[in-house]
């Protein structure tokens, strides 16, 4: 098992001494820049079609994008099992080159906690000054902005970013639509904006895809994690450059019903591991404190935290668009298990995401033309419990009925995840009401399932 330390450099060059709190950690440089002098990893690609646009984010901005390209490496090339000593909680220092390095150490605490509580790993941050050449990383655009986008959405391609396109777009909003991509085989998201052009043409032109990855091997035994728990914190800084682009006070928009985004462990055994906290309600407040912090006029902000996934299907701006284009959208929590079985690109049909996807279409007006590729029909089945395809619907099941005999322990298990001290009471009811009804949702798809053990 090892600790390690890991220190971004900018350029083959970059000599800067960097004071470690711990030499005793095994010590990897990382070059984050390519051989033209631009950010690598992807990152290049993603600030060029900002340029192209017309469009210059802020240095500071760029300064966070560094941080999530160190933390996106610690997250997917340090294996847990080889390098946790309770086989989950890593341990990882990070140095990070930025413009301004006392305004990022001041907020050094804040960065800590909002990784800790995002991954669970054991994380140190420290911040210095870039090489005095480096300073000013991203290109000046040759052109003015080709269009006015007044904010930006983030884009997975799933239900609720669909959902959350057609609402903004309807609204008469121009957002940026921001994507991350890790599989080139994945074409989801461009689909559903080819799908959204047929109301909106010319909406390709503020579709961004990003591909930021981290080769095996870049971190000396580090191995290689499929977790990938902090894996928002790139997803988030992806759009805060997008956003810092903009015309500031700028929002970026964050689609995620509220169950998802709560994420209330099925069963006592899931508040660890399991349980990920990608938009959890915590961790976006951390995230809207340090960009004020860091005085970049930009809001996260997350329209659907208090409707379930089923609410915000039936009540799309647009739905005879959204019907149509449904089965473009891709929920599922694992794509590449199927296509290890030899299915095309589709949802399995039996995982959480899938299982939420599944019960909100059911709860609407509209038809489910998704293809469910390993668990279809759910009527009059019968499960077993010890299996992946039986286990996550028995523990819905066995959640919603803790909760019909007993409706008061909802007040409790919405804090399980994470804290809600930063919301007033009235929030933190809402919050518990939105967990609720996704449960009965759920609940509601599931009743003519048999699970035994």
């Amino acid at each position: 098992m090892d600790r390690f330390n890991l220190i971004l450099r900018l350029g083959e060059d970059d000599k800067t001494d960097v004071n470690v709190l711990d030499p005793k950690r095994t010590t990897t440089e990382i070059n984050a820049l390519d051989v033209f002098g631009d950010v690598d990893y992807g990152f290049s690609q993603f600030l060029e079609k900002l340029r192209m646009r017309g469009l210059r984010p802020s240095e500071t901005a760029l300064d966070l994008g560094l941080l999530a390209l160190l933390i996106a490496a610690a997250d997917t090339r340090i294996s847990r099992q080889d390098n946790a000593q309770d086989g989950w909680s890593r341990e990882v220092d990070l140095y990070v080159p930025v413009v301004q390095p006392d305004l990022w150490n001041a907020r050094t605490p804040l960065i800590e906690r909002m990784l800790r509580f995002l991954s669970g790993d054991r994380w140190r941050v420290r911040f210095h000054s870039r090489p005095d050449e480096r300073v000013e990383l991203i290109k000046a655009p040759n052109e003015l902005a080709l269009q006015s986008n007044d904010s930006v959405c983030l884009f997975s391609g799933g239900l609720d970013s669909f959902v959350g396109g057609i609402d903004l777009l309807a609204a008469g909003k121009s957002p940026l639509l921001i994507s991350h991509y890790s599989d080139n085989s994945t074409s989801t998201q461009e689909d559903c904006v080819i799908h959204l052009e047929k109301r909106w043409p010319g909406l390709s032109k503020s579709h961004m895809r990003a591909r930021v990855v981290v080769g095996n091997g870049v971190i000396k035994n580090g191995g290689t994690e499929v977790s990938q728990r902090a894996r928002s914190f790139l997803f988030f800084a992806l759009a805060t450059i997008a956003a810092s682009a903009l015309t500031t006070p700028s929002t970026v928009y964050v689609p995620e019903n509220g169950l998802i985004s709560l994420n209330v462990p099925l069963d006592p055994l899931r508040v660890g591991a399991w349980s990920t906290r990608t938009t959890h309600p915590f961790y976006m407040a951390r995230w809207n404190e340090l960009l004020s912090a860091l005085s970049l006029n930009i809001t996260l902000e997350n329209p659907y935290r208090f409707k379930t996934k089923g609410e915000m299907v039936s009540e799309c701006k647009d739905p005879t668009l959204l019907g149509s284009g449904i089965s473009k959208t891709l929920s599922c929590s694992s794509v590449a298990k199927g296509r290890f079985r030899g299915f095309s690109t589709g949802q399995c049909g039996y995982c959480v995401p899938c299982l939420i996807r599944r019960a909100a279409i059911e709860a609407s007006p509209l038809t489910d033309t998704s293809t469910y590729n390993e668990l279809g029909d759910l009527n009059g089945i019968t499960l077993d419990a010890r299996r992946a395809k039986g286990r996550d619907i028995r523990s819905f099941q066995y959640l919603a009925m803790r909760l019909e005999e007993n409706p008061e322990i909802a007040n409790s298990l919405v804090w399980k995840t994470g804290p809600l001290s930063d919301y007033s009471s009235a929030e933190i009811e809402s919050y518990t009401d939105v967990f609720k009804r996704g449960l009965i949702e759920v609940s509601e798809l599931l009743k003519g399932v048999k699970v035994e053990k």
